[in-house]
């Protein structure tokens, strides 16, 4: 006997404390608690919209709930609504957007700079691109000038070759008819 008296005494306490939840009036309007689980019962208070309760047990329309100056009293379920109120929320929502807004401004400058050097990189890029055209330009009349070069020193080469080759004939066909120097006879033998 003892122990089913315990037993059910557990229940109930746990019910309770499962029946036990937080919630908010909702935000439109502000209602009054009444003594009991009806209209019918004498106002007892009167709760803002936005404030938070707990739940402490519920009936077919009605819940009975604490508020957060510890009142209690009953009021239409249609008029309790789960989790936090939109009143307590604001604040919180307000200071995430600002800090989304400051992200958001931080990042279109970080935007605006890495825009900005990829300009300037590509306007180098542009220089280079056209740098490396002007010197491949260089390059390549350089090498003309140089197969000209060549081509011109072959040319004179052969030319100086030719002309040495024709003064050595014309001087082997001169000497033959140059006077030859007599020997003197003073000489001793």
């Amino acid at each position: 006997m003892k122990k089913h008296l315990l037993c059910s005494l557990l229940l109930c306490l746990s019910a309770s404390v499962q029946a036990q939840s937080t919630a908010h009036i909702a935000d439109d309007v502000y209602v009054f608690m009444h003594g009991g689980p009806g209209t019918q019962y004498r106002i007892t208070g009167r709760i803002n919209s936005g404030e938070p309760v707990t739940i402490l047990q519920r009936s077919q329309q009605y819940v009975e709930v604490r508020s957060s100056a510890g009142r209690s009293g009953w009021v239409a379920e249609e008029f309790v609504k789960a989790g936090e109120s939109m009143q307590t929320r604001l604040p919180q929502l307000e200071s995430e957007l600002e800090q989304s807004r400051e992200r958001l401004q931080r990042q279109n400058a970080e935007i605006e700079t890495l825009n900005t050097q990829l300009e300037n990189v590509s306007g180098n890029s542009r220089d280079y691109a056209r740098q490396i055209e002007g010197l491949e330009a260089h390059i390549r009349q350089l090498e003309g000038e140089i197969a000209n070069m060549d081509q011109s020193n072959l040319i004179r080469w052969l030319t100086h070759g030719g002309l040495v080759a024709l003064g050595g004939v014309i001087l082997g066909l001169l000497v033959p008819y140059m006077p030859k120097r007599r020997k003197r006879r003073d000489e001793w033998f």
